[in-house]
C-alpha cells in the first residue's frame, strides 16, 4: 500500500511540474508581448500586465523547485514553508505593483489605447487560467501541498487582472472610460494582499 501511495504522488507530481512549467512558459511569452504592446501602444495598463506576469513568473519557479525535491520526505514540511514565503512575497508584491500603476493612473489620467494585440492577449489569457488554475488545485489537494493550493491562487488572479485589462481596454476604446481600468485594479488590490498575507503567514484555503 505504501509502494502505490508513493508511486500516485510520484505521477501527481510529475503532472504538478508539468502544469508549473506550462505556468512559466505562458506568463514568460505573456510578460514579453504585453510589456512590447503597450509600449508600442502607449498603454500602461498592459505595462503593468505584461510586469504582474514577470512576477507570477517568479511564484511559477519557486513551486516548480519545491515539486522538484517532493522526494525529500524529510524535507516536505521546510520546503513548503520556505515556497509558501516566496508565493506569499510575490503576492504582496503583485499587490503594491497594481496599486502604485493604478493610482497613478488615476492621478494623471493616463488613458490606456486601443489594442487589439491586448484585447486578444488578456483575452485568451482569461480563457487559460482558469483551466491552469482547477487543474493546479486538484493536484494540490491530491498532494497536500500549500504551496501549490497558494499558486493556483496566484494563476485566478492573474485571470482577474486579464478581466481588468480587457474590460479597461473595451470600455475605453468603445465609450471612453478611461478610468474603468484603474478602478477595477485598485478593488482588486486588498483580495491579491489577503492572499500574499495567508501564504506568507502558511495559510491558504485548503488547510
Amino acid at each position: 500500500m505504501f509502494v502505490s501511495d508513493e508511486l500516485s504522488r510520484t505521477a501527481y507530481v510529475r503532472t504538478g511540474r508539468t502544469l508549473e512549467l506550462l505556468t512559466i512558459l505562458w506568463n514568460s511569452l505573456e510578460a514579453v508581448i504585453a510589456v512590447v504592446a503597450g509600449f508600442v501602444g502607449g498603454s500602461i495598463a498592459l505595462v503593468g500586465f505584461g510586469l504582474d506576469s514577470v512576477i507570477e513568473v517568479s511564484s511559477g519557479v519557486a513551486v516548480l523547485w519545491r515539486l522538484s525535491l517532493d522526494a525529500e520526505t524529510e524535507r516536505r514540511e521546510r520546503l513548503e514553508t520556505t515556497t509558501l514565503k516566496i508565493v506569499g512575497t510575490s503576492f504582496l508584491a503583485l499587490a503594491a505593483y497594481v496599486a502604485y500603476d493604478a493610482i497613478k493612473a488615476i492621478w494623471t489620467r493616463e488613458i490606456p489605447a486601443a489594442s487589439y494585440v491586448g484585447v486578444a492577449l488578456s483575452a485568451l489569457s482569461l480563457v487559460v487560467m482558469p483551466v491552469l488554475a482547477r487543474a493546479k488545485r486538484r493536484i494540490a489537494s491530491r498532494i497536500q501541498s500549500r504551496a501549490l493550493h497558494a499558486d493556483s491562487r496566484q494563476t485566478d488572479i492573474c485571470a482577474y487582472l486579464s478581466a481588468i485589462v480587457l474590460g479597461g481596454l473595451v470600455l475605453n476604446a468603445l465609450f471612453g472610460f478611461w478610468w474603468a481600468d484603474p478602478i477595477s485594479a485598485l478593488v482588486m488590490v486588498p483580495i491579491i494582499a489577503n492572499e500574499g498575507i495567508k501564504a506568507f503567514r502558511g495559510k491558504t484555503c485548503c488547510d
